[in-house]
């Protein structure tokens, strides 16, 4: 027993870790849900804040004394200088727990209420009647959700205009380099590298642009709903009031004037813009599997693309070089497809006034989040940075293309010219052979029309 010490809830006594400075919620969460990660830290740190912008509403609005709400804002300010490390050990709960996160919540207000009383023991600082008050689990944890969300889309947004600059930086070096170019997997008319890389880079800022437009849906807050939505037991202008603490702690448009039945009962916000999410994984699977399949070989592939050589890419084969950061990414947005799945069936859970998968919504959420900001950071950083081209095979395969017969069809028609490709590869001879061989073009005529770069309309896309 001298490792423990005894707390009482509703239920009754609950023994706790002698210095654990969570009470007996906590400790019966902790007890009765194993499975799974801990819940985000990045959530219990606005959740945090989140409890000291309410002790600072109270106290303006008469509905606490001072020297409690002092109390309680001393103790959130005292456990937000702490690590990451140091934190962790007092929110220890796991995601999978109740549906409302109602245990973090009680976690956050119980280890709060015990720094505050550790500073002062003299005032009583209570969880649920003075940490939590105006406050229901059903209306601060959906607002910690979307406060947290709109924090690492910031971040993830910051990572993808840095990915975007990467790659804008080798589409304006490879501008003018021709290649061949592809569709359905089979050779097509050339183009530019620059130009390909010129696609790459329009899709990102299209989901950047996408995830722009869609981050303001999380800036409706459900505080001020309290349990059902009604606002009982919160006074009024409390809602305004922290609203406006935390747009202008986090520099965002925050808002508490909605429908509080809806931010209760519905993550529509959040479902909505993981969906942008789930949109730049596939743009960003569809670039990396790009690269690494140009980058292929490098003698028994396309090898067009040199990718650079970051480990060791095999534990039998000497000098393997592998595309591990496409790998990486590719495997972070299958994830994030996945997520999506998760986000959707929950956001259409729950009954009547409350959706009860929040924890698994914010948990998918911010994995989504945290999996392509990082990702695209290495790619950009250890991939596409140090990407070069192979400008000899470029050229070998635009010249050994039969696609570029396509510029002779304005000149001798579709036919004819579908004629001079087909038997350049049924004898295995130049597209300019078969073509002087047809007698429908001579040699300088197929030269001046057959001008790979002129076929790209780089110039023209230049003046576009």
């Amino acid at each position: 027993m001298e490792d423990y010490r005894v707390e009482e809830d509703t239920l009754g006594p609950v023994k706790i870790p002698k210095d654990a400075l969570w009470g007996p919620q906590t400790q019966r969460s902790h007890q009765n849900f194993r499975a799974g990660e801990p819940m985000p830290l990045s959530l219990i740190k606005t959740l945090l804040q989140l409890k000291r912008a309410a002790a600072v509403a109270n106290r303006k609005l008469n509905n606490i004394e001072s020297n409690k709400a002092d109390l309680i804002i001393k103790a959130v300010d005292s456990l937000l200088s702490e690590s990451d490390e140091v934190m962790r050990q007092q929110f220890p709960l796991v995601v999978y727990q109740t549906g409302s996160g109602t245990q973090t919540n009680m976690n956050v207000n119980e280890v709060i209420s015990h720094v505050a009383n550790n500073i002062d023991a003299n005032v009583e600082i209570l969880p649920n009647d003075h940490v939590n008050k105006g406050q229901s689990s059903n209306d601060i944890f959906p607002t910690a959700m979307n406060i947290t969300a709109a924090l690492a889309i910031t971040k993830l947004q910051k990572a993808l205009k840095h990915l975007i600059a990467e790659l804008k930086q080798k589409q304006d070096e490879y501008w003018r380099v021709v290649k061949i170019g592809r569709t359905h997997l089979q050779d097509a008319t050339p183009l530019t590298f620059g130009q390909e890389v010129s696609g790459w880079v329009g899709a990102l800022n299209n989901d950047y642009e996408y995830l722009k437009q869609l981050k303001p849906t999380l800036y409706d807050l459900a505080i001020g709903g309290t349990a059902v939505g009604t606002g009982l037991n919160a006074v009024p202008k409390f809602k305004e009031n922290i609203a406006k603490q935390i747009s202008d702690l986090y520099e965002m448009p925050f808002s508490a004037n909605n429908n509080k039945f809806t931010g209760l009962a519905n993550h529509s916000g959040l479902n909505v813009v993981h969906g942008g999410l789930k949109t730049l994984a596939s743009d960003l699977m569809k670039i990396a599997n790009d690269v690494r399949f140009l980058g292929s070989g490098p003698r028994a592939g396309y090898n067009e693309l040199n990718i650079p050589a970051n480990e060791p890419g095999s534990s039998i084969m000497p000098g393997k070089v592998n595309p591990t950061q496409a790998e990486a990414i590719t495997m972070a947005a299958a994830k994030v497809m996945g997520n999506d799945v998760t986000i959707s069936i929950a956001a259409s859970q729950g009954n009547f006034e409350m959706n009860v998968y929040k924890p698994v919504i914010i948990s998918s959420f911010l994995e989504s989040t945290d999996l392509l900001t990082e990702t695209m950071i290495g790619f950009a950083d250890r991939m596409i940075d140090g990407l070069t081209v192979n400008r000899d095979r470029m050229q070998e395969l635009v010249n050994h293309s039969l696609m570029t017969v396509t510029a002779l069809s304005p000149h001798i028609g579709y036919h004819q010219s579908a004629e001079i490709a087909q038997d350049a590869q049924k004898n295995n001879t130049s597209l300019k052979q078969a073509a002087m061989k047809s007698g429908l073009v001579t040699s300088d005529q197929f030269d001046e029309w057959v001008d790979p770069i002129k076929m790209t309309n780089i110039d023209r896309t230049e003046e576009e």
